[in-house]
């Protein structure tokens, strides 16, 4: 082989890896961590408690967390044959051989000890509390797939997403800026939250035959396709109509900042769409589009609550 060609294997190679562990961050869902983050940094500024390098801070230590739990759900996944070949979600980098298990087991320890540092600056800044909070966010991250009995084989994936990417994630974010914190925070904290959930429940009804096989008893395999499909709807509707109300009514009156609530409409055609779907492949689209709706959810949300 020619130095030419020898040159072109090692690029190609070495694209191809970086692909993989870009694959691996699963980048569409990355959302869900950063919105709670923007959602909290908003109401601060808006309060007169922006701390930039906090916000910061925030945003690095949720990312790596949701890309540690990420790596470590796609390594245990595989290991417990959860994640078979062939299956129609995106193929896990484990589960499709694009890197060696070991590698990333690593990867995913590295991740969640790189989260400590963030961690220890935000403690200086807002108190031990904050490091019990991204202590138990890594237990919780790590434990939804590991271990003899993990929380997602338990049907806790939906509340744990809720809380953790809701009102913990909004709160910790606002606390950690303002150095206090109040009721609005936290019921802000549920628009996302219920955003993110409905994300993890179109991935459960997409992989409920597959989960039912595997023994993974998500609320989807205990409930059915039915409940699934409505508890959908119930998140959108609570996260586009009625926590924006709430927050108008319990605040300060400001119908303007009730615009959010227009995406009720952009998630109709979500909703046609996952009670219309037939395959795997329909529903990763719906789950795509959830997440787009999320991230401009977000930025609108907190754009009228800073004006």
């Amino acid at each position: 082989m020619s130095l030419t060609h020898s040159g072109g294997f090692v690029f190609m190679n070495a694209k191809q890896t970086a692909g993989s562990w870009f694959l691996a961050t699963r980048p569409q869902t990355l959302w869900a961590s950063a919105s709670p983050v923007i959602i909290g940094t908003a109401l601060a500024y808006r309060d007169g408690g922006f701390h930039l390098s906090s916000a910061l801070a925030a945003l690095c230590g949720a990312l790596l967390i949701q890309i540690g739990t990420n790596f470590a759900n796609d390594y245990f996944d595989t290991q417990n044959k959860i994640d078979q070949p062939g299956s129609h979600e995106p193929i896990r980098i484990t589960q499709g051989t694009l890197l060696p298990a070991a590698t990333i087991r690593l990867a995913f320890t590295l991740v969640f000890l790189a989260v400590l540092p963030f961690a220890y600056f935000l403690t200086l800044r807002a108190g031990l509390p904050i490091l019990f909070l991204g202590i138990i966010s890594i237990f919780f991250g790590f434990f939804y797939s590991a271990g003899p009995r993990p929380f997602s084989h338990l049907g806790l994936g939906d509340i744990l997403v809720l809380v953790f990417f809701g009102p913990v994630a909004v709160g910790a974010t606002y606390y950690c800026q303002a150095l206090t914190i109040n009721g609005t925070v936290f019921l802000a904290g549920l628009s996302c939250g219920f955003l993110s959930t409905a994300i993890m429940v179109v991935n459960n009804l997409r992989d409920i035959k597959t989960d039912r096989l595997a023994g993974k008893i998500t609320l989807a395999v205990r409930y059915g396709e039915r409940f699934t499909r409505y508890e959908y709807v119930f998140c959108l509707l609570a996260a586009s109509a009625v926590v924006p109300l709430l927050m108008v009514l319990s605040k300060d009156g400001s119908f303007l900042k009730l615009i959010p609530a227009a995406f009720i409409f952009a998630c109709i055609p979500l909703i046609h769409d996952l009670h219309m779907s037939k395959t795997p492949e329909d529903l990763n689209m719906v789950l795509s589009a959830t997440g787009q709706v999320l991230s401009v959810f977000t930025l609108l949300f907190s754009i009228l609550w800073i004006l």
